[in-house]
């Protein structure tokens, strides 16, 4: 498969990229904004997820070393989870190679309706921390690798489910718990990327520039992220997935 791109749409996706990355950092859907315009380019679909991971891989790697820096994840609460999670995600993108792609069209609003459900119905999201429901070795076995073989199946919306649950179920505040799926996501997305690579389904002069735009958007994120109101954070998550979800259904 040979694919010639003008130069006007290396510099659209590096401003995609850009985006995605200051919108997923801070509500975990940057890929909901990255592979409709890899499908619009002319990639096809199983293309459009191995070349999303290799950016997204830039773009929660760069995020997650932020919160490093600004010491709001632990490399050693982090790594048990992060490694089932990388495990599940190795599984689903193994799993999707024999799934029929159209299922994406449908995944896709399911995911935003859900995210948007839990973040306007739970008033837990306004909360600064509350009692976990779960231990983290429960959670460790249990939800990390499930979302991460979500992630590696379609992936859209990875960030949030992460986030959600850290909320719901680890009794995480909504910034802490935005910190950790930071994380959990780049692990998914690097045993994503590895099955990817393998198969030969990343074109690296797209991932390249889009990469460069990760970087940018991810450390402007980071900074928004660590002084944003929890609530403006909440709202701002639910405004960006309605929309998102209207523009899926053809309604803008």
């Amino acid at each position: 498969m040979e694919l010639i791109f003008s130069l006007e749409t290396f510099i659209f996706l590096f401003f995609v990229a850009i985006t995605a990355g200051i919108v997923d950092t801070l509500a975990g859907v940057g890929g909901l904004i990255v592979l409709p315009a890899l499908v619009l380019i002319g990639l096809p679909p199983l293309t459009a997820l191995g070349t999303n991971k290799a950016q997204s891989f830039a773009g929660t790697g760069t995020a997650s070393y932020m919160m490093l820096v600004y010491k709001k994840i632990s490399v050693k609460q982090m790594k048990p989870l992060m490694l089932t999670a990388f495990v599940g995600s190795l599984i689903g993108t193994v799993l999707i190679q024999f799934i029929d792609n159209k299922s994406l069209s449908i995944v896709i609003p399911v995911v935003l309706m859900i995210i948007i459900l839990y973040f306007i119905f739970s008033p837990r999201m306004n909360e600064v921390s509350s009692k976990a429901r779960i231990s983290d070795n429960l959670y460790k076995y249990t939800l990390a690798p499930i979302i991460g073989l979500y992630d590696g199946m379609f992936g859209p919306g990875t960030g949030s489910f992460f986030t959600v649950s850290g909320v719901a179920l680890r009794g995480k505040s909504l910034i802490d718990a935005t910190a950790n799926a930071k994380a959990l996501n780049f692990a998914t997305n690097v045993g994503s990327l590895f099955i990817f690579l393998y198969l030969g389904e990343v074109i690296f002069p797209i991932a390249l520039v889009m990469i460069a735009g990760q970087f940018i958007g991810a450390r402007i994120g980071s900074n928004f992220l660590i002084n944003i109101n929890p609530t403006f954070l909440k709202y701002f998550v639910i405004l960006l997935c309605v929309l998102m979800l209207a523009r899926y259904l053809n309604l803008i």
